[in-house]
């Protein structure tokens, strides 16, 4: 492995083609531009047409190319190239099965991408609204591409599902409501010390965010005239499908029946964990019972957004202080994470990574669902470690800090949901191992988000595989009436919140079980260079294996453990 301390590496051939195929990508994506940070035309949004996107493929393939041709200088190379090959060839076969084409689901589909990136711009300057109004400009248009390519994917066989649709609709509708998204978005524009945006830029704003407005409820109607009528009625993706979700989420080729298996084990072990911190709360409850109790605690209760967004800040705080150092490496503008309440009210939770130049930190984002104004700090801490450090931010952040050793590729690019995902729910139990989980009802959030990771490799891999459902729900064919009493026989959480992660499952195959998944291919990773540094005599060093492997970047988990094994 290159030494991880050196200052200055000198850029290689294959460096500059990873660097090529970023520029290129960012022009072809604005999106990309605003999500990783880099500069772009941030006045447009995603060609998604069939036009746009044989673009974006084209350029895959020319990449590919190159790199067939390249010869690795050294492992930071070898590493690269791999790591490429992996996935932008994964990409491709996505585009070749029309999976782009098709995409509409109720998470991760352009529907929710064209909305979901001006919460990541600028808003300082009159110029940066001015840019804003100019990209809601774009929405109609960038809509129009999608249903483009929808209607390209329908008509090549590639169907997208009933429930699906409905739940696009829905999401059309609230973005297109009064006092929605848009309106609040512009009417609430200021600058940042405050003061009103010029006149010419707040009337710009306001005719663009309409605009906007008015795109999403022509979305709604037309899905609902247009693409509901020949949607399919079912859910399941089918097993062959699915091998390639899997492999592009994970970055590895699994056995499925045998994790279908693993799954439904893992999930009795850690249903197991949760009886047993049961009793630790409440002596002879169930699980359901020492919930009550948990959240009937006015320790564990935080009222209103802004004590939510407070208490988050301090625990991401806090970690980064007494973690950096001795058990992680923290850079110094990695030691900066900004926690957020989103404007969106789905109920999810997520992280978003810093600008290349950190002008923009890391940010911990929590959507609240309306209404909801108390929350139960038990359920939570967890959650703060994943997306924060030892989970997300450490990993993201600080493989973009990594300049004198990674190229932008490498830095800002190179995704991989198993790879960030597993990392992420690996980061919860080692803060349990290192005794910051140890208090009973923060032990249980832990476990009550592990049994929800555990329970969707079970429904996913087994609904749209075709698995013979687990005993407890009947046995035979998955359904959605199965999916769902699997659900909230294992999970405690509110119903909306678990109806929406239902609906993920079935609409986003594969992406639910990477986390789980990923988190075991990880452990499998640490013990097998546990048992490599033993059979030479030698004390297995968890923090070098931590910096090793987090200082690579995001890759495949195949790619990644063959780069870690070959310095371990």
């Amino acid at each position: 492995m290159t030494d991880v301390t050196q200052t200055t590496r000198e850029k290689t051939a294959i460096d500059r083609i990873a660097d090529e195929h970023l520029a290129t990508e960012v022009v072809l994506s604005p999106l990309t531009a605003t999500f990783i940070g880099l500069p772009g035309d941030e006045t447009q949004l995603d060609d998604v047409s069939p036009e746009g996107l044989e673009e974006q493929a084209s350029l895959v393939r020319g990449t590919l190319a190159k790199l067939a041709e390249a010869e690795p200088v050294d492992d930071v190379d070898r590493v690269t190239l791999e790591a490429m090959q992996e996935r932008l060839g994964l990409e491709l076969e996505m585009h070749e099965a029309l999976i782009p084409h098709a995409s509409l689901n109720n998470i991760a589909s352009p529907l929710q991408s064209f909305r979901d990136v001006f919460d990541l711009m600028a808003t300082d300057t009159a110029e940066q609204w001015q840019t804003i109004a100019q990209r809601l400009g774009a929405v109609e248009g960038a809509l129009d591409g999608w249903f483009a390519s929808l209607a390209y994917a329908t008509e090549r066989g590639r169907v997208p599902a009933a429930r699906q649709v409905r739940a696009c609709i829905g999401q059309c509708e609230d973005n297109s409501a009064d006092g929605g998204f848009f309106d609040t978005f512009a009417a609430g524009a200021r600058l940042a010390d405050g003061g009103e945006l010029p006149t010419e830029v707040q009337e710009l704003l306001t005719t663009n965010a309409a605009a906007a407005k008015a795109a999403y409820a022509a979305a709604g109607k037309r899905l609902t005239e247009e693409v509901l009528p020949t949607a399919r009625a079912e859910d399941a993706c089918g097993i062959e499908d699915y091998r390639l979700h899997s492999r592009y989420f994970l970055g590895a080729e699994i056995d499925l029946e045998e994790t279908y298996r693993w799954g439904q084990e893992e999930l009795a072990r850690i249903d197991g964990l949760m009886l047993e911190t049961a009793q630790q709360i409440k002596p002879g409850s169930t699980v359901k019972e020492a919930v009550e109790v948990l959240d009937a605690d006015p320790a564990y209760q935080l009222h209103g957004k802004d004590a939510l967004r407070e208490w988050m800040q301090g625990k991401a705080d806090e970690v980064i202080e007494k973690l950096g150092g001795t058990h992680f490496d923290v850079p110094e503008p990695v030691r900066t994470i900004e926690c957020m309440i989103a404007p969106t009210e789905t109920g999810g939770i997520y992280y978003t990574g810093p600008s290349d130049d950190f002008s923009r930190p890391g940010r911990m984002w929590w959507s609240v669902p309306k209404g909801v104004t108390q929350f139960s700090a038990w359920r939570e801490l967890t959650t703060v470690y994943h997306e924060g450090v030892p989970g997300h931010h450490l990993q993201v952040a600080q493989t973009v800090y990594r300049k004198e050793l990674l190229n932008d590729w490498r830095r800002l690019a190179a995704w991989t949901s198993g790879h960030g995902e597993g990392w992420a729910l690996y980061s919860e139990w080692l803060m349990a191992d290192l005794g910051w989980m140890n208090d009973p009802g923060n032990r249980m959030g832990l476990l009550d988000g592990q049994v929800l990771r555990a329970a969707r490799v079970v429904l996913d891999i087994g609904f749209h595989c075709g698995f013979e459902a687990p005993a407890e729900v009947g046995g035979g064919a998955w359904d959605y009436d199965k999916a769902w009493t699997f659900l909230t026989n294992h999970v405690n959480t509110e119903e909306g919140f678990l109806r929406f992660e239902l609906d993920r499952y079935l609409g986003w195959p594969g992406q639910a079980p990477s986390y789980k998944i990923g988190e075991r291919l990880w452990l499998e990773l640490r013990d097998e260079c546990r048992a490599r540094a033993e059979a030479r005599g030698e004390e297995f060093d968890l923090k070098a294996f931590h910096r090793r492997a987090l200082d690579l970047g995001g890759m495949g988990l195949d790619t990644l453990r063959e780069a870690v094994l070959r310095g371990a």
